[in-house]
Parts: structure tokens; C-alpha cells; sequence
């Protein structure tokens, strides 16, 4: 790979200056803020992160509170974000801080590395924005820009090509202005230098010094690993429905519009995929009728009325939920938890696998 153009620094510094977006963790940079945000954007969009930012930032706004809050409510902030142990690892770091640092986010980029959940990348952002250190912070489009501009065809997945590319960028950061520069590269590949082969070069400042459009192969490049294929994994989910708690002598399940009608949700184990969370009960396969009548009695429910709701799909990093489910008037508890569906929604963290079927009861219980 050759060496960046030191002549990128001024012109992107500039358009920077110019076309920044106004976002809430760069308004007040605090490490705290920096460091959160970052954590958030990791496999998020920014426009999805903004209101969890802000409502996150509300609820806990310092690493104190942070590293003092309690699972339930951590995990009910993190809904919907994915990526679950990004949250855990942020209260194991906050925690860390608290006792080894007094409560302050070490300001250089080795100390951040040896907190839970900081990589290179991570690290390098909050040492350049929030503490102003000339490291660099290499993320997805930081590498795609870097490629594109040296026209380079290395494979950017490749850890030593990823390591010359940091190496480039620590040679012409500018000290004065690192954070600055560190977004830009950041800014000039979300919204102008796109991948999937359309970058919007007429719009780049760096455009007379790229050499990716000058030999008209920008959008060919980064070379990257092929993504391996996703397992699909079929599942049934029930929506279950005590709709006679209000009457503790019913023997049978009535049609209750009832807003107290509980709903069965179940807590994931600790390890594996969506460790810890709340979720609809469900099993792998799809079940028919009768199979979801004969697994849900074996499990201790005893089933009324069973509908059949319509299928959703849920793509995960490497596997994809094809799901279909029942919602299903029940009586018998069968060790699940049940609750009003006004409490799950406040204070229980359903994760986004299963939105279309929350929104689905959201709609139902207003009824």
C-alpha cells in the first residue's frame, strides 16, 4: 500500500469544517459521551443511534450511574441497538473506571485499550476527540476512503494491511487537530466516499488527489473477505395471553379485551445468542397447529383459542430466524413470567428479532 498523501489534510479538514453533521455526542465531547456514542455506533446506522443516545444519556449520564445501574434497566435502554454484550462490556469498563481511575476515563489511547470492550479503533476515537491524541481510529469507512485513495487492491480485512493503513494516518494526523481529522476521514466515508460501489466522487474534496478515481475504479474498491453465508434457522414463537387473571376462580379461558390481560415472556440463559434477554417463548421448527397445541400443554399450558399470526424474518450477523407464531389464550403459567403488557413494554428488554411481533401486541392491547 503506498503512503497517504500528506495534501488530504488541509482540503478535508476544510470541507469538514464546512459540512459536519450536527450530532448530540459531538456538540459536548465529553470522553463519556465520545465513548458511548462510539460503542453505540458499532453495527448502528447514526440516525437509528441518535435517540437511544439521548435517552441513554438522560437515564445514565455519567459513569458513575453507568456503573451502578442495574441489568433490567441497562438492558432496557440498550432495546433494540443489538449487539447486547456492547452494553455489558460498557458497565464492566465503567465499573473498571470507577475503581481504578476514580471515576475519570483514562485520557491516552494504551489505558482506554485495557478496558473491556475498547479495541483499536474504540480507542484511538476517544483518545483523539475526547483527549485530543494524534492516534489514529480506523474504522469500516476509514479503510475504504484509505483504499480508494491509494487505488490500493490489498485485502483491507487482512489484519497487517488494516495495521499499514493506521500506520499511514499516524504519520500525516495533525496533532493540533486530531479528533477533527479523525471524523472527517469517519464523515467523508458515511455520507460522500459510500460502499457498495457508489461513492459520490463529484462531491468529494479529495477527488484530484484520489487515485481510485482517477484510474475510475474507486467504486471496485476495498478488496474485502466475501461474507460466509447465513445459517437459517426456522423457530416458533407463541404470543401467550392470560386473559381470566382478573377472575382467580376461572376453570376455562374467556375472550377478555381486559388491558390487565398478561402476556408470557421468558429470560434467555447467560451465554450464547441474546444472553440474558427477555424474549416470546419460542422453539426451533415450524409447528402446526396441533404440534404447537401438543408442545405448549407438555411445557404446563393449557391452551383456548390458538390463531396463527403471520411469519417475520430477523437477520442476525451469521444467521438469519425464519419465524412463524401463534397468539394463543391460555390458562396455566408453565414457570414463564407474566406481566401486563404496559410493564414488558417499560421495563422489559425484548430484543429487535421479535419487533414485528411486539408491534403487533403494541397494536392489539389498544384495542
Amino acid at each position: 500500500m503506498g503512503r497517504m498523501n500528506r495534501r488530504i489534510v488541509a482540503p478535508l479538514l476544510a470541507w469538514y469544517d464546512r459540512n459536519a453533521r450536527v450530532l448530540p455526542w459531538r456538540s459536548e465531547p465529553t470522553p463519556y459521551r465520545v465513548w458511548l456514542s462510539e460503542i453505540m455506533l458499532q453495527q448502528t446506522r447514526v440516525e437509528a443511534v441518535k435517540p437511544y443516545f439521548e435517552r441513554f444519556t438522560g437515564t445514565l449520564p455519567d459513569i458513575a450511574s453507568l456503573a451502578r445501574a442495574d441489568e433490567q434497566t441497562l438492558m432496557k435502554l440498550w432495546e433494540g441497538l443489538g449487539y447486547y454484550n456492547r452494553a455489558r462490556n460498557l458497565q464492566k469498563a465503567a465499573q473498571l473506571v470507577m475503581e481504578e481511575y476514580g471515576g475519570e476515563m483514562p485520557d491516552d489511547y494504551e489505558s482506554l485499550l485495557q478496558l473491556p470492550g475498547i479495541g483499536p479503533y474504540t480507542a484511538g476515537a476517544v483518545a483523539s476527540i475526547a483527549f485530543g491524541e494524534a492516534v489514529p481510529a480506523v474504522d469500516g469507512n476509514v479503510l475504504r476512503v484509505a483504499a480508494r485513495l491509494e487505488a490500493s487492491e490489498e485485502n483491507v480485512s487482512r489484519p497487517e494491511v488494516k495495521k499499514r493503513i493506521s500506520e499511514n494516518i499516524a504519520d500525516i494526523i495533525p496533532k493540533e487537530r486530531a479528533g477533527d481529522f479523525n471524523q472527517a476521514l469517519m464523515e467523508l466515508g458515511a455520507v460522500v466516499c459510500l460502499p457498495n460501489g457508489a461513492p459520490k466522487c463529484g462531491e468529494c474534496p479529495l477527488r484530484q488527489l484520489c487515485e481510485g478515481f482517477a484510474r475510475d475504479i474507486a467504486g471496485l474498491l476495498p478488496v474485502k473477505d466475501e461474507k460466509a453465508a447465513r445459517k437459517i434457522e426456522k423457530r416458533t414463537v407463541f404470543l401467550l395471553r392470560q386473559v381470566w387473571l382478573n377472575d382467580p376462580t376461572a376453570d376455562r379461558v374467556s375472550v377478555s379485551k381486559s388491558r390487565e390481560d398478561r402476556i408470557a415472556v421468558s429470560k434467555r440463559g447467560q451465554s450464547g445468542l441474546l444472553a440474558g434477554l427477555w424474549e416470546f417463548p419460542n422453539t426451533q421448527g415450524h409447528l402446526n397447529r396441533k404440534q404447537a397445541k401438543e408442545y405448549l400443554e407438555e411445557i404446563g399450558i393449557k391452551v383456548g383459542t390458538i390463531e396463527k399470526l403471520f411469519t417475520a424474518k430477523h437477520i442476525f450477523t451469521h444467521r438469519e430466524w425464519h419465524m412463524i407464531a401463534y397468539l394463543v389464550d391460555v390458562a396455566g403459567d408453565g414457570g414463564l413470567v407474566w406481566e401486563p403488557w404496559r410493564v414488558i413494554r417499560e421495563s422489559y428488554a425484548l430484543p429487535s428479532a421479535f419487533a414485528a411481533y411486539t408491534k403487533f401486541l403494541d397494536s392489539l392491547m389498544e384495542r
